[in-house]
């Protein structure tokens, strides 16, 4: 038989076993089980290789420039297809049962997709209304040093993250970084490290700065004022490696290209929309106790309403479409987190984040288990792995949630390929910044990693053992 026919008729009775009904319940509700104990079964060993498979693709965009959100939209469709089908086969659970769980599914990523949504359209705005460029700008063409820029870029990418996010941090002062280099390559290379490390930092201790925190305090699991128990520990993970990076920094002065950037009518307020939103988000969650997307689709109605007046002021030029704004939204990155929290949720559904609460948490007691979560975000993305932790739920107080918080958010600096800003820099510094030459610097980022952790193990000891926040 050839191999082609071995492997079609091998694939087909994979799919065939996959399909038979076998399921039983491990959490009884008062609406039936709440995940299905059927780890060993071939349907749900079927849909792991079609969430491994997908997720190779991801890893492999660099090469292939297949857009990773297509395989995983595709793996979470047949991972839920699968569950309805055995669902529907039991008569103890029936095809209602798989419905509810993947509407659940899909609530939890709508109020995550808005709340980014509208994070993406005034980072947008900004970026139109010229806002970051005329930044590039100040830093590119004031006579700074080469160390000099190494320290405002960091430090500006510290505490930009935590409002802008970190990719969109990464790209903005990478490009400062690259404009003051000009080709000198022992700048551009720690520069752009430097940037990784505090655009990571500092988005992790604020919801606003990272996926995986944005995540957590959606959850309630951490209240927003007790993520900035993590600040300090988040300055050592930045400063460490920057100072021993700073020492390797050429002592010269650049000469700026001299351009000269105005910024457009409006772009000052809705910067201050931007913080407003923000402030009301915070406000309307800790007092009113409504979900974050509240604040921020007012927020959206607000820059929306501002367009309008912007537009009809200045009508032969300059014009602000709120429309053309959101459709230039990182579309891709939205959608791909439709397809991993949709399938990470069908595997929780099969019973297999149990593992984790189970295995890791248990086994390895929640500070290893949390500290290896950092160092396997270095490798696979950070997102699919604390949505699983969040999902399995193991029993954690507030100083362990801050710490996966902590240990998420930085771990991924380790490698270049680690981080959305790490991916994104490379490819705006193809072939200077690359993975073995962020990989160089990797001991001392270490460093501060390590450093991080015993910092705020040290600082916030009174945080462990407490009661968890109630969900």
């Amino acid at each position: 038989m050839h191999l082609l026919s071995k492997l079609t008729l091998s694939f087909l009775t994979i799919l065939l076993y996959s399909l038979l009904p076998v399921s039983t319940m491990a959490a009884e509700g008062s609406s039936g089980p709440t995940s299905l104990d059927m780890i060993t079964s071939p349907a749900a060993i079927f849909c792991i290789i079609i969430f491994i498979v997908a997720y190779a693709f991801v890893m492999a965009e660099e090469f292939t420039h297949f857009r990773k959100s297509k395989p995983v939209i595709l793996a979470a469709t047949l991972i839920w297809v699968i569950i309805a089908y055995v669902a529907s086969q039991d008569p103890n659970i029936g095809a209602k049962w798989a419905e509810t769980q993947f509407r659940h599914v899909v609530l939890e990523f709508a109020e995550l997709f808005f709340f980014l949504f509208v994070a993406m359209a005034y980072v947008n705005a900004l970026t139109e209304r010229r806002m970051f460029d005329a930044l590039c700008a100040w830093l590119s063409n004031n006579n700074f040093s080469y160390k000099k820029i190494f320290l405002i870029s960091g430090v500006i990418a510290f505490f930009l993250s935590p409002i802008a996010d970190n990719l969109t941090t990464a790209l903005i002062l990478g490009t400062v970084v690259m404009v003051a280099g000009r080709g000198n390559k022992a700048f551009i290379v720690p520069g752009l490290i430097n940037i990784v490390v505090a655009a990571n930092a500092g988005g992790a201790f604020s919801p606003f700065g990272d996926i995986t925190t944005l995540m957590v305090w959606q959850r309630g699991f951490v209240s927003f004022f007790d993520f900035f128990a993590i600040f300090v520990p988040s300055v050592v993970n930045y400063v460490v490696p920057a100072a021993i990076m700073y020492f390797a920094i050429p002592n010269e002065v650049p000469k700026g290209d001299g351009k000269k950037v105005t910024i457009l009518p409006g772009g000052k307020v809705i910067a201050f929309l931007g913080i407003l939103t923000i402030t009301l988000t915070v406000t309307g969650h800790n007092v009113l106790h409504m979900p974050p997307i509240l604040g921020m689709m007012f927020g959206l109605g607000m820059l929306g309403t501002y367009g309008y007046f912007l537009k009809t002021r200045y009508p032969d030029k300059n014009k602000f479409d709120i429309f053309v704004i959101t459709g230039r939204a990182e579309w891709d990155t939205l959608l791909f987190f439709y397809g991993i929290l949709v399938a990470v949720g069908g595997l929780a559904s099969l019973g297999y984040l149990k593992l984790i609460s189970d295995d890791m948490y248990v086994t390895l007691g929640a500070t290893y288990a949390n500290v290896l979560v950092g160092i396997l975000s270095a490798i696979i993305d950070n997102i699919p792995i604390v949505y699983a932790v969040l999902t399995a739920h193991p029993a954690m107080d507030m100083g362990q949630w801050l710490l996966i918080t902590l240990t998420a958010g930085t771990g991924g600096s380790l490698l270049s390929i680690g981080s959305a800003a790490g991916v994104a820099l490379m490819g705006q510094a193809r072939g200077v910044y690359t993975f073995f030459a962020h990989l160089k610097w990797a001991w001392a980022i270490l460093l501060g990693y390590a450093a991080c952790i015993v910092v705020h193990l040290w600082m916030n000891a009174h945080l462990f053992d407490l009661v968890p926040l109630e969900r």
